[in-house]
Parts: structure tokens; sequence; C-alpha cells
């Protein structure tokens, strides 16, 4: 069973109220996503994605926190943390050292077959995938798919 690192928007998405028509079509997609296909992968998150979710003003905080209730939490190591500093040194990251750079290294340093996102700028970004490949390969890194919720959706689905 593949393993899937569920990075902070897809609770998120899960739950959004935004109206904006591409907003509310990441929403319908994610919870397609979760409520029918979930149970083929083997879920993962991190306390980084946790803090993420309880800290800041936003709504429904506690049904996303809730949501990810039962998915195995990963912590940040200073292993991982070393990764993360690796991705801003080298550019793979924005330099928020809570942030994507901590998502991807718990991804890759744990062989997370997909780390599933809808950050578009910084994960699941084709223009940054080689870069990000390049560096996991220096540090003899798996380096997992970044996807988001539509593209492991059936064509069938989308209709």
């Amino acid at each position: 069973m593949p393993k899937l690192y569920i990075e902070t928007t897809i609770p998120s998405f899960y739950f959004n109220q935004r109206p904006e028509p591409e907003m509310v079509a990441r929403g319908n997609w994610t919870r397609k996503w979760w409520d029918e296909h979930r149970h083929e992968y083997e879920l993962v998150t991190s306390d980084a994605v946790l803090e993420e979710l309880r800290n800041g003003d936003h709504p429904r905080r506690e049904e996303k926190l809730t949501l990810l209730r039962e998915v195995p939490v990963l912590s940040v190591t200073s292993e991982v943390a070393d990764i993360a500093e690796t991705y801003i040194k080298r550019f793979v990251m924005p330099d928020d050292p809570g942030g994507d750079a901590v998502h991807l290294a718990l991804a890759s340093y744990h062989a997370c077959d997909v780390l599933l996102t809808w950050n578009c700028q910084h994960l699941a970004n084709f223009r940054k995938l080689d870069h990000i490949r390049r560096v996991n390969v220096l540090l003899d890194l798996h380096v997992p798919a970044l996807l988001t919720p539509l593209e492991l959706l059936g064509e069938s689905e989308l209709l």
C-alpha cells in the first residue's frame, strides 16, 4: 500500500469555505478523494501539520484537526530539521523552517510515495521537481511524488 504524507492544505481544503470557483473545485476534489480513496493509502501526517492547523485564526480549526485524528503523526527529528535546512540553503524551498521545507523533508526522509498537497507554488510544481530530485539524490533521499488530490482521482470521477 503506498505511503502518503498529508500536508496542511488537505484538511484546509476539505473544509474550504472560500466562494471562488477554483477554491470550491479544490474542496470538492479533496473531499471526494478523502471520502472515497484515502483507504487505498497508508496515510501519515506530522507534528508540523498539526501545529500549522492549531495556530492562526482560521475557520473550522477543530474539524480540520479532527479529520487527522486517526492518521499516524511523524515527528520533526533533528535529521528532518537538517534536511529542511539544506532545502532552504540550496533554494529548493523558501526560508520558512517550519513550513514547506519541513513537509518535503518529512516525506522524503520517511520514503513516502506521495506528498499530497494543494501548494502548487512550492511543492506540487513541475518546475521545481528537477531541483528537488537533484538535492534529494545528493542527500541520498527518496523523492516522493508531489501530487494534488485531483491527480489521484480517476478520470471518470471528474465528470
